[in-house]
């Protein structure tokens, strides 16, 4: 995504107002898929939109285990629960990127009904109940180190250029992308 979708993204839209540039950036990439179902109603949300309530929209996690993009490991998964009243957030972990990868939004097809539609299961990769204890803990307590992404032996990471980004604070990531905040600025007044 950072390689192939957000550097060009932001390469070509430099002369526009960019206030967030993932996010804008996704919202164009779906907008260009919405466009070659022209004769489909398609419904596309995004990971940051809410509902009135303050909820979101969809929860990005629960929707890839549905579709059987990654499996969402939660607190149920482990047999032998060791965090007594402790609140503790499932994540999501890919077959071959691990933790390596975000769900950035959804493409509904509301008016298409198949009627024998095979719901594939997400791959348990974190098959170990030691491994699953493991996950939980790191994504809950050290998230901030990135160590849960590599729970399992992956195939593909982050690059370099793309941890530094996500890893700086999001006011100062305009520079690495080669934007001034300061003239996003001045635009948008």
């Amino acid at each position: 995504m950072f390689d192939k979708a957000l550097k060009p993204f932001v390469k070509k839209e430099r002369s526009k107002i960019i206030r967030d540039p993932v996010d804008q950036c996704i919202s164009y990439h779906l907008s260009r898929v919405k466009e070659k179902f022209p004769d489909q109603r398609v419904d596309v949300m995004f990971d940051y939109e809410i509902l009135p309530s303050r909820k979101p929209k969809f929860l990005a996690q629960t929707a890839a285990h549905v579709a059987g993009a990654a499996y969402y490991y939660q607190r149920k998964d482990v047999k032998h629960d060791p965090w007594g009243k402790k609140k503790i957030y499932g994540v999501c972990i890919h077959p071959k990127y691990g933790g390596w990868f975000a769900i950035r939004g959804l493409l509904l097809f509301p008016d298409i009904q198949v009627l024998f539609l095979e719901q594939p299961a997400p791959v348990d990769c974190v098959s170990t109940e030691e491994k699953r204890i493991e996950l939980l803990e790191q994504f809950n307590f050290h998230w901030q180190d990135g160590r849960y992404r590599d729970i399992i032996e992956v195939k593909e990471r982050y690059s370099e250029e793309q941890r530094v980004y996500f890893a700086t604070p999001p006011a100062e990531r305009f520079r690495l992308l080669g934007l001034t905040q300061e003239a996003q600025r001045i635009e948008f007044q």
